[in-house]
């Protein structure tokens, strides 16, 4: 019915206007005043991480909810980097000793960052599996470098049984120093896999 009932619009419209406006022309206008999907959805954006301005293109940038949305993402990649197995036996001393001192590492990095660059950092979507040390970066997506890197190093000093040691690295020396954010006990026994 729908489409009998447009097509009839569309005979009319030329019938009335003598040809002088085609049907093409008319619908162009009719459908230039709608919304298309992308800016419906671009408009749901800004909504979620800022407030709508006289223009798309502009966003009030939240620089204490962008640095929380950083640190909650921070701390659901260390979880999912222990797995299932490490995770209940570590999960306690990490919230409390070495989190907070992962927060103030991206809190103090951040820092040093003016807003229009602070928007661009992001954290790495995947910890490193089985041996591998990372847990997540944080770069800029702007430039496609790393600003710091989080590290887990498995230490096995002689006769102390297996520690977790917990640090991250810097683009001021090239990711060279180790910057210290705590260790954890784990037990006598070889560790499991990361994420397993």
């Amino acid at each position: 019915m729908n489409k009998w009932l447009r097509k009839s619009f569309v005979v009319m419209v030329s019938l009335l206007t003598f040809g002088l406006v085609t049907p093409t022309q008319f619908i162009n206008e009719v459908n230039a005043e709608k919304p298309t999907e992308r800016e419906s959805f671009n408009s749901g954006l800004l909504r979620s991480y800022g407030q709508r301005d006289e223009s798309l293109d502009q966003i009030e940038f939240n620089k204490e909810e962008f640095l929380e949305n950083l640190v909650l993402q921070a701390e659901a990649q260390s979880y999912q980097k222990f797995g299932s197995r490490i995770k209940p036996v570590i999960e306690n001393e990490f919230r409390e000793i070495i989190f907070p001192n992962i927060q103030l590492a991206i809190e103090e990095t951040a820092a040093l960052f003016p807003e229009e660059d602070l928007m661009h950092l992001a954290i790495t979507e995947t910890p490193g599996k089985g041996q591998s040390e990372k847990i997540f970066n944080i770069r800029n997506s702007e430039l496609n470098k790393d600003i710091l890197r989080f590290h887990v190093r498995r230490d096995n000093p002689p006769q102390s049984g297996y520690w977790f040691n917990f640090h991250y690295h810097t683009y001021h020396d090239s990711f060279q120093s180790h910057h210290d954010l705590g260790s954890i006990y784990w037990d006598k026994n070889t560790p499991p896999k990361w994420m397993s």
